[in-house]
């Protein structure tokens, strides 16, 4: 697109264009062929699918009515399996299971002689396994619902979670907004303190927080049970376990009732793209073979990951990973999931040594992993058809055709994908570029860079920035300054002015135009500064960067506080206005030597003048409806860390002046003061 001139969203390649069953060739009509199968089989051996994602109430451990327990398992390679643990004083062999067909085992327990069950709330259990090498293997059960490490141990036991009084929710889901609007969290770090922080201090101090500042979903990680914290909870160990070194589980219930009652959905950070190698602790060799769960052989490791690669072929793989689906859905009563790793199941080489050009052979052919993306065409299909209002969002870099397509047109069924070319942008821009050389129709470009009809969630920056080897935005654009210049107390150097400035229009360009959805990585709405690190050897088992340093939004003297001021009333005229939830927006102007920006979407005109030097005041700008508009959120106010430069009770009238492709235009101000740069939203 020419880099000054009007466009909308349809002049991008051909590319962008949604494909459906008709159109897509033989490849979509193929894949939804299989799935049509898949679906047929679960019907006629299992009876359908919603019991067959219900074998969370039939695997692990039950407690049936007399109080009498079912344990079972399936380990299709073991010679033997026993039941061991502190209610038989560690007998490795008191309580064997008897094998059945399929590679099933099962075991029962009659209750006690006072007609408690055998085994007690919050005691400790092992699956003991006995190959036919004639090793004996001690394991968790894949399906375990909670786990917990000794201080002084490496290895997570099993506990077997049956409390007295469990959590009862009190409040229904809210309804799926129509505008996405994502806080990324981790419960570990939020908190200013430098340790573990808990659900309980999520629930009563961050819940809060995040309904301020207009977010209506939040999307936790690192939730499943991983043995490795410094893995961000990107190698699970338990996936049916909510992580013990927050809390209960009863407690993470908590958290996810409180946000229902605030209107905020809850999505579940998923991870079946790959599992942990642990062993003991993990699903890796449960049953003492190299398959059962994962593929044997080099197509059952991820090489980069070093991590197990599952089998989405396999019947009793699919059984566990659906139903664990199903269990977060209806144990703790999540909204949805982001499911980690996407691309990596997409294909056969998993996304490495792939640069995605976005030619369609790069999508279709031999290399695409049909296991994997049936798997994912059914788990789709199965949420949306038992939870009408779940949300699903795929972590792709591919740029996969159909990805966010229904299920019913052959595609996979996700109602968004993440957009994760425009972080990598911005982190380019600011590496890369002075000032002066910002590309104007480029960032434009790999914001509206997305295929039309498939919904992406924007975002200026997630946890992948944060990590450490990179640095938040904020602290790309102010480094050392952050340190000893962020006092509302003194005048802003320029450093610090230059920051403030783009931090705010980064976010707002990236939350108006770069897709259907907005996500933002917690603590990075107030411009965090430094980096997160987790807790490991190479930094001395160190807590100070794995925490979020809320305290400094608490202080009226520091400008932490501005930035957040802004992100929240950011939100909060989305919330208004819509513009999440409306058709892709109008590109009036994109022009470089003005470094000015200008599109309509919602009815709600933005505008931005990126240039580090020049002011613009009777700057003619392209409208579309006629009529009379007034300033609704501006970057520059005092508030927000700016200079209040602009009079909000100026009105702007329309002229039928034909401009940029647009029947009207009006002109306004855009500065009076040279180093000023700004945003606003006019409506």
């Amino acid at each position: 697109m020419p880099s000054s001139s009007s466009g909308t969203i349809q002049e991008l390649w051909p590319l962008l264009q949604p494909i459906n069953i008709s159109s897509s060739g033989p490849e979509g009509a193929f894949w939804y062929g299989l799935f049509e199968k898949q679906l047929t089989l679960l019907e006629e051996a299992e009876g359908g699918f919603d019991q067959f994602t219900r074998s969370y109430k039939s695997y692990g451990v039950q407690r049936m009515p007399d109080n009498s327990l079912v344990f079972k398992e399936w380990a299709p390679a073991a010679e033997a399996l026993f039941l061991t643990g502190d209610f038989n004083g560690w007998d490795n062999f008191s309580h064997p299971y008897s094998k059945k067909d399929f590679g099933k085992w099962e075991l029962h327990i009659p209750p006690k002689e006072d007609k408690t069950p055998a085994v007690a709330h919050n005691s400790k259990l092992k699956v003991v396994v006995h190959t036919r090498a004639g090793e004996r293997l001690y394991r968790i059960s894949p399906w375990a619902k909670y786990v917990t490490r000794h201080e002084k141990s490496v290895i997570y036991d099993w506990v077997h979670w049956d409390p007295p009084q469990p959590y009862v929710h009190k409040h229904p889901r809210p309804q799926k907004p129509r505008s996405l609007r994502i806080y990324e969290s981790h419960v570990g770090i939020a908190s200013p303190e430098g340790k573990v922080a808990s659900y309980s201090n999520f629930t009563h101090n961050v819940l809060p927080r995040i309904k301020d500042l207009g977010y209506n979903c939040i999307q936790l990680m690192a939730i499943m049970e991983h043995a490795y914290y410094a893995s961000f909870g990107y190698q699970v160990t338990s996936f049916f376990a909510a992580s013990s070194r927050y809390g209960t589980p009863e407690e993470l219930k908590e958290l996810i009732d409180v946000a229902h009652s605030l209107g905020i959905i809850v999505l579940l950070d998923v991870v079946h793209s790959h599992a942990s190698k642990n062993t003991e602790d993990g699903l890796n060799r449960f049953d003492g073979s190299d398959s059962c769960f994962f593929h044997s052989g080099p197509r059952g490791e991820h090489s980069l990951w070093d991590s197990r690669l599952f089998n989405y072929s396999g019947w009793e793989v699919l059984r566990f990973l659906l139903s664990n689906l199903r269990w977060w859905m209806e144990e703790y009563r999540f909204d949805g999931f982001r499911f980690d790793g996407v691309t990596s199941m997409l294909y056969h080489h998993h996304g490495i040594g792939s640069g995605f050009s976005g030619d369609y052979t790069e999508y279709f052919g031999l290399h695409v992993d049909e296991d994997s993306l049936v798997y994912l065409m059914l788990a789709n299909h199965i949420l949306h058809t038992l939870y009408q209002d779940c949300i699903t969002i795929a972590e792709d870099v591919s740029g996969m055709p159909t990805l966010c397509r229904p299920v019913q047109e052959g595609g996979l069924g996700f109602d968004y994908r993440l957009a994760m070319a425009i972080p990598d942008k911005w982190i380019q821009i600011l590496k890369e570029f002075k000032d002066e050389d910002w590309n104007m129709g480029n960032i434009v470009y790999t914001m509206t860079n997305r295929r039309y009809g498939e919904k992406c969630i924007a975002y200026a920056e997630s946890h992948d920035q944060a990590l450490v080897g990179d640095k938040t935005l904020a602290f790309w654009l102010m480094d050392k300054d952050m340190y000893t210049n962020m006092s509302a107390l003194i005048p802003m150097n320029s450093v610090i002015d230059r920051g403030i400035q783009l931090h705010k229009m980064i976010r707002l360009l990236t939350h108006g135009l770069g897709g259907e959805g907005y996500l933002n990585f917690m603590g990075n709405e107030f411009g965090h500064p430094e980096w997160l690190d987790f807790p490991r050897v190479g930094n001395n088992e160190s807590y100070h960067y794995a925490r979020r340093q809320f305290n400094l939004v608490d202080l009226d003297h520091l400008r932490y506080r501005q930035l957040y001021a802004f992100d929240r009333d950011m939100n909060r005229t989305e919330d208004k206005y819509g513009w999440l939830a409306a058709p892709p927006a109008y590109i009036s102007a994109k022009h470089e030597g003005d470094k000015v920006i200008v599109f309509e979407r919602a009815n709600v005109i933005f505008i931005f003048n990126f240039h580090a030097t020049n002011s613009y005041s009777n700057y003619r700008v392209a409208v579309g409806p006629p009529g009379k508009y007034k300033i609704k959120l501006d970057s520059d106010e005092i508030q927000y860390g700016g200079h209040g430069r602009l009079d909000h009770n100026t009105e702007f009238f329309t002229e039928p002046m034909e401009f940029n492709n647009l029947p009207n235009s009006i002109l306004v101000r855009m500065g009076i003061l040279i180093h000023f740069r700004d945003s606003n939203l006019l409506n």
